[in-house]
């Protein structure tokens, strides 16, 4: 397999499946197929998810709630849809493991780096959630943060598009395709991949992040067997 170990960064929304909110089973469960595909090959996955399915924080905000209370109830969204892709991995057989940013011991361990490392290594799939356990941070900077802690070799950020375009694929048909880009021209473009803190600390450290579209079944495989799926962010 082209990476031993990886981290894959999933979207509240796309929990949502044909949904307009909170959390389609069917929708889970194909994603805990692929995963079980890959793990059952020897690589090691760990996952973060956003909360945009049940709350985002920066909404809350703009109606009138205050910043860090809507952020603390968008932690705790990703931590609903952790125990559910939870439920969903082990009712396929894969072993889970779910640890939280915050304490909330009666459903998740704490997040311990080295706990997490060895969670990986036995083959377990080790879900992220509670996001950075700050406010003002995303998830997509959770996601960079808790990858180059675990060390991670790549970063797959698995959404509806099949990578990164020149414009917005599903508003401009004149859209191009990158196969390959480099951190560099990606901010001088302007191009959204992720927001500026997460993309910015995974050029530092040297993180290849991969764009792909998680929602066509065996990508994530294909990828991992050395396919061009998607779009690589690389130095």
């Amino acid at each position: 397999m082209r990476y031993n170990r990886i981290l894959l960064k999933l979207s509240g929304e796309s929990l949502m499946g044909e949904r307009q909110y909170g959390i389609d089973p069917k929708r889970l469960a194909t994603y805990a197929e692929e995963i079980k595909e890959v793990t059952d090959l020897g690589v090691e996955v760990a996952v973060v998810i956003g909360g945009g399915n049940i709350f985002r924080g920066v909404s809350g905000a703009s109606n009138g709630m205050d910043r860090v209370q809507g952020d603390h109830m968008g932690m705790l969204a990703t931590v609903i849809n952790g125990l559910a892709l939870q439920s969903a991995l082990e009712n396929a057989g894969v072993p889970t493991r779910l640890q939280t940013a915050i304490k909330i011991n009666e459903v998740a361990e704490p997040f311990i780096r080295r706990k997490a490392m060895r969670h990986l290594e036995k083959g377990r799939v080790v879900i992220f959630g509670g996001g950075t356990g700050n406010p003002y941070f995303t998830t997509d900077s959770a996601a960079v943060l808790r990858a180059i802690e675990i060390e991670a070799d790549v970063i797959l950020k698995g959404t509806r598009v099949d990578g990164i375009y020149t414009a917005d694929p599903e508003k401009d048909a004149t859209a191009t395709k990158f196969d390959f880009i480099t951190f560099e021209e990606v901010l001088r473009k302007g191009l959204k991949v992720m927001d500026t803190t997460a993309f910015t600390l995974s050029q530092e450290n040297e993180l290849p992040i991969i764009v792909f579209d998680m929602n066509t079944h065996g990508n994530l495989l294909k990828l991992l067997n050395g396919e061009k799926i998607g779009t690589k962010v690389q130095l």
